[in-house]
């Protein structure tokens, strides 16, 4: 490859196609026009020899190589960022979008403190909330950098990403005050209700099954839903019940709360993001917000 024929400002237009896969999203994201962008990704394909983005079924897709180039374009576009940036940007001077993978427990608890928090210390920094498909796919999304911060539950290993221990949760099961098995709750009406299961992937079988299978003992899963927040109104109008992180079951009306009848592991929850973007001033203000505001999240007893 001949060096001379790349510059800094077409790897800024690259990056942003490669994240977007739409020429004109990432036109209007480095302020070109998209005759300008597309030209761009022409020189591109000629620089590094391959197509880069084709088109699928209505829309574009990354080759291999394309996606090969994601995380070291990141890469060097941060250290040269890091080079050449002297001299920080004040917080309240701050124009910039983060993106945040998170189930939407833990966002119920944090976006409307967040964003009063960002209205006050920095104005001109938006928030995007990418659904949690995995804790893989987060990491891919730090790693690539279509995700900026993610909150999961994550085994901190050497894979490029920074990590912070937020809090440790356990669950409750979860039911309202008049279901046929909260007087005389006990593991053989637990087991003979139906159950609502939260999977953002759709699967019926969870760790808890698996426990109870290893026991001899299985429960009917009556109902799966993709996310925590339809939870508490589903149970308050329905002879179901769940097993509930306790900061959910705490923060909602209506319901009454027992231990779990067979032993149900907990488990924490970090905040990761890339290290590249140890620099960014921006990404750090987010970051210590969500923790500060997620550690301040009390547990239900």
């Amino acid at each position: 490859m001949n060096l001379r024929s790349l510059d800094l400002n077409l790897l800024v237009v690259l990056d942003a196609l490669l994240d977007e896969a739409h020429v004109g999203r990432a036109a209007e994201r480095v302020g070109l026009s998209q005759p300008a962008a597309s030209a761009a990704l022409q020189r591109c394909r000629h620089v590094f020899r391959d197509a880069l983005l084709e088109r699928g079924r209505g829309v574009m897709r990354l080759t291999p190589r394309a996606q090969a180039l994601r995380a070291p374009l990141k890469s060097l576009l941060a250290e040269v960022a890091t080079l050449v940036d002297t001299a920080p940007v004040p917080l309240h001077e701050l124009r910039q979008t983060l993106r945040i993978v998170m189930t939407d427990y833990p966002a119920l608890f944090v976006l409307a403190p967040l964003a009063a928090r960002l209205r006050d210390t920095a104005p001109g920094l938006d928030l995007v909330v990418q659904p949690w498909l995995s804790a893989d796919a987060a990491r891919r999304a730090l790693a690539e950098g279509s995700a900026d911060l993610a909150v999961s539950v994550f085994a901190p290993g050497e894979d490029g990403l920074g990590y912070e221990h937020l809090l440790d949760e356990h669950y409750v099961v979860a039911m309202r005050p008049d279901h046929p098995a909260a007087a005389g709750f006990d593991r053989q009406l637990w087991l003979a209700s139906p159950h609502i299961v939260v999977s953002g992937r759709g699967e019926r079988t969870t760790p808890v099954d698996e426990e109870l299978a290893r026991r001899g003992l299985a429960r009917r899963v009556g109902l799966v839903v993709p996310g925590f927040q339809m939870v508490p109104i589903l149970l308050r109008q329905t002879d179901m019940m769940a097993l509930l992180p306790s900061r959910v079951a705490a923060a909602e009306a209506g319901l009454v709360t027992f231990p779990p009848p067979v032993p149900v592991p907990g488990f924490p929850l970090h905040l990761a993001w890339h290290r590249r973007r140890a620099g960014d001033v921006g990404l750090r203000h987010v970051a210590g917000l969500l923790a500060e505001l997620l550690r301040a999240t009390r547990p239900m007893d």
